[in-house]
């Protein structure tokens, strides 16, 4: 589940415990766990409404919003057949921020990082992507998905999935417009 930056803030600070969504498909699972820019999030309940009149003022400042006519203007703008109500907290941090911090890659790391993009670069249908997907980032910080997408010939989503592979084992970061490489990812093209 994609939440906003203000929303996974809030619950990491413990100011939100309820998150509202409208879906034709329910695509969260009590007891499940995801990352965000807040860190953990974990769904402790997931509730389905009947209609908008089951959710309270409350129930709004909740979720983040000033009250339920803000909540409920937000909702108004995706359409779906479930209304949803999730319960959720805060379960700790972000693994990856840990790791991507890391700059002491030792030989059996180096290795396992080599491998994993070896694996990515065989399974990929367009080629070996990940050696001139990091340089590009490397030479070009801040550089926003779609211009990377160009530059690399690919289609925007393809580029984004790509990038959060390399997020997942620590060699890059994802910021609120655009990608740099991790000082775990600095250490790696390095050496």
């Amino acid at each position: 589940m994609l939440l906003k930056e203000a929303t996974a803030r809030g619950i990491a600070a413990g100011t939100i415990d309820l998150v509202f969504r409208r879906w034709d498909k329910v695509r969260v699972k009590e007891g499940t766990s995801f990352k965000t820019v807040g860190g953990l999030v974990r769904i402790t309940a997931v509730t389905e409404l009947p209609g908008t009149d089951a959710i309270g003022d409350s129930d709004a400042v909740r979720a983040g919003f000033d009250d339920r006519a803000a909540l409920l203007a937000e909702l108004d703008r995706r359409p779906g057949a479930h209304l949803l109500r999730i319960e959720v907290e805060w379960e700790g941090d972000d693994p990856r921020v840990e790791l991507a911090r890391d700059r002491d890659i030792d030989a059996g790391q180096r290795a396992e990082i080599e491998a994993q993009l070896a694996r990515w670069d065989r399974a990929s249908r367009s080629g070996p992507w990940t050696e001139r997907t990091l340089r590009l980032i490397e030479s070009r910080p801040e550089i926003r998905a779609g211009d990377l997408a160009e530059e690399l010939g690919q289609e925007k989503l393809a580029t984004k999935r790509n990038v959060r592979k390399l997020k997942e084992i620590g060699l890059t970061l994802s910021l609120e417009t655009g990608y740099r490489i991790s000082p775990r990812g600095e250490a790696y093209l390095g050496g």
